[in-house]
């Protein structure tokens, strides 16, 4: 029981934990998988490359490391143009053939950046998000997941997908919600930059 003048843990005026937050220094981005050969199968791909090409855009803007992964590129061909474009220099980009690239060149990567937070897009939403995702988590990481830049080639997978990631621990969001929140606030000099980028996002149907 509380006394008077006191709140329970967890009440609306006395929050128990803090919720992740993106912010420049503590994220990075992980584009996952987006192949020219994959690519003409999955839903929405039109969009969702454009959207991940934006969030990589907008992680160089902000000043925040990168990784991409590519998925048997022999079977699966090289990134599609427009996301390696956007891809900066000196990100790390690594094959695999295991489906969660969550792999000695990534772990060593997030040590080396320190970043807890990561910011997740690509393809496909039921297999190598969703098992990366889960791996992360395992390393005590926190995915945010970019809702509008996560797709698959058989749509009806997506929403199980996410909605397991979530239950895991991972965090919902999308392309426009994360780019206002790694900005945080108008008056920060990379606002209008960002807003920029954010202005062409894709909706996704539906």
């Amino acid at each position: 029981m509380s006394g008077p003048g006191q709140h329970e843990a967890g009440s609306a005026t006395g929050p128990s934990h803090t919720a992740p937050r993106l912010t420049p220094d503590t994220a990075c981005l992980l584009v996952i998988d987006l192949q020219e050969r994959l690519m003409p199968t999955i839903a929405n791909a039109e969009a969702i490359t454009q959207n991940a090409a934006l969030l990589l855009r907008a992680a160089v803007h902000f000043g925040m490391p990168v990784a991409l992964s590519e998925h048997y590129l022999k079977g699966l061909g090289p990134t599609v143009a427009p996301i390696h474009e956007a891809v900066p220099t000196g990100a790390c980009r690594f094959e695999k053939t295991r489906f969660s690239a969550v792999l000695p060149p990534l772990e060593a990567w997030l040590a080396a950046h320190g970043r807890q937070n990561v910011i997740v897009c690509g393809v496909e939403a039921h297999v190598c998000v969703l098992q990366t995702a889960l791996d992360l988590r395992s390393t005590g990481r926190t995915p945010f997941l970019m809702t509008d830049a996560i797709s698959a080639g058989q749509p009806q997978q997506i929403a199980p997908a996410l909605r397991r990631m979530e239950l895991s621990g991972c965090v919902p969001s999308g392309c426009l919600s994360a780019m206002y929140e790694l900005a945080g606030d108008a008056s920060n000099p990379l606002f209008k930059g960002m807003l920029a980028l954010a202005k062409a996002i894709r909706p996704l149907p539906g």
